[in-house]
């Protein structure tokens, strides 16, 4: 017996995760939510297809993971809470073992990171998931990518270049210089950091107050810090050198293509942010401390453009500074 819609939802999705503020969450036309007095609302919302940005024979639990910790990174990098979200499930057919399976992992999630489902809608066509988050944070306190000025410290949180090397597990174009067949022995590391990207939420929370901006690395660390500089009306210089890049990435494949990926390979859901120099004893503290996991990796300018430089001073020219959306 073929599922209708309001039974999908009754069965799979009614009550998943939990989070407080809500005054009417799965199972009307729309949700009732109450935003803490103080705070402001932080949403966020990002459509994921398959074949374009997951495989398309990648499993349900999978893609669920991947689906609301992508979202959860935007929330990070606003410095916020997460809160609630909506859910929008297109399907090529309602399989209950997958339904089974992505919602297991949904709720998953959603506990883990202190979340609850609060509505969405489910279609039939070309498989595609859509997360709308919804957090809230201090008003006035959250992070933009507007705030950087000449003279501020660029940081990145955790290491680079995961994201995109897990991407050539499912690239059958490369080349014949033998990493495809290295990458294979990192690949439960590389399918984990691309299915299951921490969000850094902790990191957010601390960076209140002391970054003056920020965003997450989706798209490559070069196009995304180009987002900050084009906000802020400043230009940046990045040190090819301090890029936080983890050995056992190093070993995967040649130097140029591992700086490929961790300056335009995307996918890595890092925190990119700024610290003035007011602020930079205190961000360098966190760090030393354990509390704060960032490499300090160049400095904003006056000069527009983003630019990499080697050990040398010399400008590096990189072919392609990330993900084209179209």
């Amino acid at each position: 017996m073929a599922l209708s819609e309001f039974s999908l939802i009754q069965q799979y999705f009614s009550a998943l995760g939990d989070a407080s503020g809500i005054a009417l969450g799965v199972g009307d036309d729309a949700a009732l939510l109450n935003v803490p007095s103080g705070e402001q609302l932080v949403v966020t919302v990002d459509t994921l297809v398959a074949g374009v940005h997951f495989p398309a024979d990648a499993s349900s639990a999978d893609i669920a993971h991947r689906s609301l910790r992508v979202n959860l990174s935007d929330i990070a990098a606003m410095g916020a809470e997460p809160r609630w979200f909506t859910l929008a499930l297109t399907l090529p057919e309602a399989r209950p073992s997958w339904l089974q399976s992505f919602a297991k992992a949904l709720a998953e999630d959603a506990v883990a990171f202190n979340c609850a489902l609060v509505g969405g809608d489910t279609t039939a066509g070309p498989l595609t998931i859509t997360i709308q988050m919804m957090g809230t944070v201090p008003k006035g306190e959250g992070l933009t990518r507007s705030g950087a000025s000449a003279g501020d410290s660029i940081y990145v949180t955790g290491s680079l270049g995961e994201g995109a090397a897990a991407l050539s597990l499912f690239d059958t174009t490369l080349d014949n210089q033998g990493h495809s067949v290295v990458v294979e022995h990192e690949r439960n590391r590389l399918l984990q950091r691309f299915y299951r990207p921490t969000p850094r939420l902790t990191e957010g929370l601390k960076l209140r107050g002391l970054a003056s901006a920020a965003l997450d690395i989706s798209d490559g660390l070069l196009a995304d810090l180009g987002h900050i500089t084009a906000s802020s009306g400043v230009g940046a210089e990045v040190k090819l050198e301090a890029l936080p890049i983890a050995p056992w990435l190093q070993l995967l494949a040649e130097k140029s293509i591992v700086n490929r990926w961790a300056l335009s390979g995307g996918d890595d859901y890092e925190l990119c942010f700024t610290v003035p120099k007011a602020n930079q004893d205190r961000v360098e503290r966190l760090i030393a401390k354990g509390e704060l996991s960032a490499s300090c990796i160049g400095q904003i300018t006056e000069q527009k453009g983003v630019r990499c430089i080697d050990e040398h001073g010399d400008l590096v020219h990189v072919p392609n500074s990330g993900y084209q959306h179209f």
